[in-house]
């Protein structure tokens, strides 16, 4: 898959879930607080962007021809640099 075609497809589904879920950062944010309680320490924003992208790349191990995967990390690599702006 080209970068191209990856990143294109990313901003599509960054794009479809803004509108089902809100902007990234008030999403990132209302995560946070929930990881926050559960895990006793605060989390950030930016931070759940980077878990998830760790989550992404987890799997992209033992399945690296899984393309969704290869998408999903390039949006959440885009989620937390405007998470990162938007605080």
């Amino acid at each position: 898959m080209k970068a191209d075609v990856v990143l294109a497809a990313a901003n599509q589904i960054i794009k479809k879930r803004g509108k089902d879920y809100g902007s990234a950062y008030e999403n990132h944010e209302r995560i946070a607080v929930i990881w926050t309680v559960v895990l006793g320490h605060e989390v950030t924003a930016s931070q759940v962007a980077l878990c998830m992208a760790g989550l992404k790349m987890a799997r992209l191990v033992q399945s690296p021809d899984h393309e969704d995967s290869w998408i999903d990390l390039a949006g959440y690599a885009a989620l937390g640099s405007e998470c990162v702006d938007d605080r």
